[in-house]
C-alpha cells in the first residue's frame, strides 16, 4: 500500500528550503555556538596531550596552573555554548513548526477544500507529527556543520602529529557517510509509508469519533472496532519495519565509528611505538580516538535526520501544494438578494429548478432524502460549480463569478447534523463574538430552558461534540448559532429532527418572526415549519412537482398528506 504522494508539482524539497531561508539568523549563531562546543569539546584531549608534553619538560607549579587555567577555559566554553546554541536553535525549531502547523489548518479550514485525497483525521497528523519533523531541519544543519567542524579540527591536529593520522580520520569519515547515506534513502521511503498509515490510523479514529452514537445505536462498534485494529496493525508492522531499518543503520553507524576510533588508536599506538609520534600526541591521539565518537555518531545520523524531514515535508506538500477543488470568480452579491436554481442536475436532482424571491420564508418538502443532501451541499458550496450542470444565482449572480468568502458571508446553510465544539453555549452560539442577536436567537430556537438551567447561563461549559447535551439541545444549539449570524440568506436542513412537537410548533412560529424580510429556505418535513413559511415546494424524484401553501397543499395533495402529516 503506497503513499499516493509522487503527483504533487511541489515537492517537499522546497519546503525545506523555506524553513532554512528564514531561520538562516537563528541557524548562524547556533552553528557558530555549536561549533565552538564541538571545538571545545575536541580541543580537551588535544589540550591534555599538549599538557602532558609540556609538563614532562617543565615540572614547575607555572606549568601546571597554566594548564589548569587552559582547562578551566575549555570547560567553560563547552559549557556556555552548549546551553546557548541549544536555546537558540529549539527556539527556532518550535516556532518553526508551530509555523507548518498553522499553515496546514490553514488550508484545511479554506473555505474551498483542497484536492489533496486526504481525510480530515491524514490532515491533523501532518499537521502535528509532520510539521515537527520538518521543522528538525533547523537543528539538523547547524548540528551537522558543527560536528564537521569537531572532525577538521581533529583531522589537523592528528595530522600535524602524523599526517598518516589525520588522512585516516578524513578518508574514514567519507566512507562512513558514504555508507550510511546509502542506507538513510531506506529510511526515508520506509518513514513516509508508517506516516501514511499512522495518518490512516488517526482519520479511521477521527471517523470513528464522530459516529460513535449512531454506531452505539445500532450495534456497529465491534465491526467498527475491527476495522479500526486492522487499520492500526498495519500501522504497527510498518513501524516495526522502520524501527529494524533504523536499528540496522544505528547499528551499522556505531560499529564503523568505532572502527575508525580503534583505527586511529592502533595507528597512533604503532607509530609512537616507533618512535615516530611524541608520548604526549599519542595521549592527544588516544583522547581524540575516544571524543570523536560524539562528532562522529552526531555526524553520520543527521542523513537519517534529514531523510526523515524530507518524508515529513513532502507528506506537508499534499496539503500545501493540493489544488483547491473548485475556482471561484472575485464578485460580491448584491445586499438583500434572492435565491434562484436553474435547471440543475446533480446527484439525485433532476433539472431541478426553483426561484426564491428577497424576503421570503419557503420551506422545501423533500420526499427523497437524498435529493435534499445534494441541494444542501450545493447551496453550501461543498459541491463545486463544474460538478452539475445548471446554474445556481445569488442575488442574480451565478454561484461560480462570486468570491468563495462572500458567498458563505451572504448565505448560510446550517446542516441538520451541526457539530458542536468544546467551549460555552455562548462561544457555540457567537464563535466570533461580533453577533448582535445572540439573546433573539436563543429566545428563537427555544433554547432559554437550557440556558436557565445552568448558573452559568450562556457561559455553561460545553464538552467535545456535545456530549453533557441532548440531542435536541445539540440541535437547538447548532440552530441559534445559525440564527445569530444573520445571514442575508439562511437556509436550514431538518433543523427540528430533535425536537418534540410542542417545542417544534414554537421554533417553527419564532423563525418566521426572527426572520421576517430575510431571505430563508428550510428543508423539511415538519408540518409545523411547512404550515409557518409563505409557500411550500415539494421536491419529488429530483424536481419541483407542487407549490402551494402547506394547508391548501394538505387539503388537495394526498400524497404530500401521506408525506407530512404526522
Amino acid at each position: 500500500m503506497k503513499t499516493p504522494d509522487t503527483r504533487r508539482p511541489r515537492p517537499g524539497s522546497e519546503i525545506l528550503k523555506t524553513a532554512l531561508r528564514r531561520n538562516i539568523g537563528a541557524m548562524s549563531w547556533g552553528t557558530v555556538l555549536m561549533g565552538l562546543y564541538q571545538a571545545g569539546e575536541t580541543a580537551f584531549p588535544i589540550a591534555l596531550g599538549l599538557i602532558v608534553e609540556h609538563t614532562m619538560q617543565d615540572r614547575g607549579p607555572g606549568a601546571l596552573a597554566l594548564s589548569i587555567g587552559a582547562l578551566a577555559v575549555i570547560i567553560t566554553t563547552v559549557s556556555l555554548s552548549w546551553r546557548f546554541g541549544m536555546r537558540i536553535l529549539q527556539k527556532a525549531n518550535t516556532t518553526e513548526a508551530h509555523r507548518w502547523r498553522v499553515r496546514v489548518a490553514d488550508c484545511g479550514l479554506e473555505p474551498v477544500a483542497r484536492d489533496a485525497g486526504l481525510k480530515s483525521g491524514e490532515v491533523l497528523t501532518i499537521a502535528t507529527e509532520d510539521a515537527d519533523q520538518t521543522a528538525d531541519i533547523i537543528e539538523v544543519v547547524p548540528l551537522l556543520i558543527s560536528s564537521l567542524v569537531a572532525v577538521l579540527v581533529a583531522a589537523v591536529a592528528l595530522g600535524l602529529a602524523d599526517i598518516r593520522l589525520g588522512l585516516l580520520v578524513i578518508v574514514g569519515t567519507a566512507l562512513i557517510l558514504s555508507v550510511l547515506s546509502v542506507m538513510s534513502r531506506r529510511i526515508g521511503s520506509s518513514t513516509r509509508e508508517q506516516q501514511a498509515r499512522v495518518a490512516r490510523a488517526g482519520a479511521k479514529v477521527a471517523d470513528l469519533i464522530t459516529g460513535l452514537r449512531p454506531l452505539h445505536g445500532f450495534g456497529g462498534n465491534h465491526a467498527a472496532f475491527r476495522s479500526y485494529r486492522k487499520v492500526s496493525t498495519e500501522a504497527k508492522h510498518q513501524a516495526i519495519t522502520v524501527a529494524g531499518v533504523n536499528g540496522a543503520y544505528t547499528g551499522t553507524a556505531t560499529a564503523l565509528n568505532a572502527a575508525l576510533a580503534a583505527g586511529v588508536t592502533l595507528t597512533a599506538g604503532w607509530l609512537a611505538f616507533n618512535g615516530r609520534i611524541s608520548v604526549g600526541e599519542l595521549v592527544m591521539a588516544v583522547g581524540l580516538a575516544q571524543f570523536i565518537m560524539e562528532p562522529l555518531k552526531l555526524f553520520s545520523d543527521m542523513p537519517k535526520y534529514v531523510m526523515m524531514a524530507r518524508a515529513s515535508a513532502e507528506r506537508m506538500a499534499l496539503v500545501l501544494a493540493a489544488p483547491p477543488m473548485a475556482e471561484h470568480g472575485p464578485e460580491r452579491p448584491a445586499a438583500g438578494g434572492g435565491l434562484e436554481i436553474d435547471c440543475v442536475r446533480y446527484g439525485a436532482l433532476r433539472a431541478l429548478k426553483f426561484q426564491v424571491p428577497a424576503g421570503e420564508f419557503v420551506a422545501i418538502a423533500a420526499y427523497q432524502p437524498r435529493a435534499a443532501a445534494d441541494l444542501a451541499a450545493i447551496l453550501a458550496v461543498r459541491v463545486p460549480p463544474h460538478a452539475y450542470e445548471g446554474a445556481v444565482r445569488v442575488s442574480g449572480e451565478e454561484l461560480a463569478a462570486l468570491s468563495i468568502e462572500a458567498v458563505r458571508e451572504h448565505m448560510l446553510v446550517n446542516p441538520y447534523d451541526g457539530e458542536i465544539f468544546a467551549g460555552t453555549l455562548r462561544t457555540n452560539i457567537d464563535p466570533s463574538g461580533t453577533s448582535g442577536t445572540v439573546a433573539e436567537a436563543v429566545e428563537a430556537s427555544m433554547l432559554t430552558d437550557v440556558v436557565a438551567l445552568h448558573r452559568d447561563g450562556l457561559d455553561h461549559g460545553v464538552r467535545d461534540r456535545g456530549a453533557n447535551l441532548s440531542g435536541g439541545q445539540r440541535q437547538r444549539l447548532s440552530l441559534a448559532r445559525a440564527l445569530a449570524a444573520d445571514s442575508d440568506i439562511l437556509v436550514l436542513h431538518d433543523p427540528t429532527t430533535a425536537v418534540d412537537a410542542v417545542t417544534e410548533q414554537l421554533i417553527a412560529r419564532n423563525i418566521a418572526k426572527l426572520r421576517r424580510g430575510r431571505t430563508t429556505v428550510v428543508i423539511t418535513s415538519s408540518p409545523a415549519l411547512l404550515d409557518a413559511a409563505d409557500r411550500v415546494l415539494v421536491l419529488d424524484e429530483g424536481v419541483i412537482t407542487a407549490e402551494d401553501t402547506h394547508r391548501n397543499l394538505l387539503a388537495g395533495d394526498e400524497e404530500y398528506c401521506l408525506a407530512v402529516a404526522r
